[in-house]
């Protein structure tokens, strides 16, 4: 199989690593850098990943907007933005998607997946759900805080299996190990209940997972919502087994000396990903009539938050 033409748009921290992974098999990726300082730093030392795996890439092919994609005729674009970025980025590549472009989302997020499918169609849409965290360490530096392989990478449609394929492989061949599933929605499922569940809860009490898996307090709220996200994903169609609420907690404390990235929002006072978190479990409860009242309560209480210091103009720039 050929190699794809990729780009990535987003260099947080899991664009970073994600970058580098490609670069390693794909030295002419296109990585769309908004901030100038940012891609000079990349320019000029390469992407650096720590942890497991251990990366360093250099990049050549550095953009600051979307539209600069055009010139380039990607075949395969990842999205790593924040969430709450996802609809403009989606504007900005109408006039870049080609006929044959594959575009991924590689969110945190419930949904995310069917905003690509909504402005493109099915058969351009792609979900990859990534087994790891990460946290930045500079401008071009990220730290891999854990990582439980293999990442799941899935197409919409079917008939996008050879270059989900060739997504994935070119992933595990830069360190990332990735297996291309065709179930992709209920893989992305069964890490967003952990996900929406957690984030909350940490946030707001600023715990680490295993923290707040420690506090009787904070554990009765997580087994509760884990409970009613798990009711919700079944009312949807993704039943992920009989013993996935073992398997979940089992998961939550072997990573649980990590922060979830909704704590550092808070810290920063920037926007945060609730609505399309915790908020989507509560949108989708209403749909199918499953009650989520823990949900309602911890994903009010990050929006309260959240609230407060956007209202007051005090946010930090995103």
């Amino acid at each position: 199989m050929s190699e794809p033409c990729v780009a990535i748009i987003g260099l947080g921290a899991t664009g970073a690593v994600l970058a580098a992974s490609l670069l390693a098999c794909a030295p002419r990726t296109s990585l769309v850098v908004r901030r100038a300082e940012q891609r000079e730093q990349i320019r000029t030392q390469g992407i650096t990943i720590t942890g497991e795996p251990h990366l360093h890439a250099q990049a050549e092919n550095l953009f600051d907007n979307v539209s600069s994609l055009k010139e380039r005729e990607p075949e395969l674009i990842f999205i790593c933005t924040k969430t709450f970025h996802l609809a403009g980025v989606l504007e900005a590549l109408k006039e870049v998607v080609g006929p044959k472009t594959g575009i991924v989302s590689a969110h945190n997020g419930l949904g995310t997946e069917d905003l690509i499918a909504e402005v493109f169609g099915e058969k351009r849409a792609f979900r990859i759900s990534l087994n790891f965290g990460a946290s930045l360490r500079g401008a071009a530096a990220s730290h891999v805080n854990f990582f439980n392989p293999p990442n799941h990478l899935g197409a919409l449609a079917a008939q996008n299996s050879e270059l989900g394929l060739k997504a994935a492989e070119m992933l595990s061949r830069g360190g990332l190990k990735t297996q291309f599933v065709e179930d992709i929605k209920l893989h992305v499922w069964k890490k967003m209940i952990m996900k929406c569940t957690m984030a909350s809860i940490c946030a707001v009490t600023n715990k680490t997972i295993r923290e707040a898996l420690e506090l009787p307090a904070t554990r009765e709220i997580a087994e509760a919502c884990l409970g009613e996200a798990l009711a919700v994903a079944r009312a949807k169609g993704y039943d992920p087994g009989k013993d996935y609420l073992n398997q979940a907690m089992a998961y939550l404390e072997k990573v649980g000396v990590h922060k979830d990235s909704m704590c550092v929002d808070i810290a920063n006072r920037t926007r945060t990903e609730i609505d399309f978190l915790g908020g989507k479990i509560v949108e989708y409860g209403r749909q199918t009539g499953i009650p989520t009242p823990h949900f309602l309560t911890m994903t009010n209480l990050v929006r309260a938050m959240e609230h407060d210091y956007l209202s007051q103009g005090s946010a930090q720039p995103l």
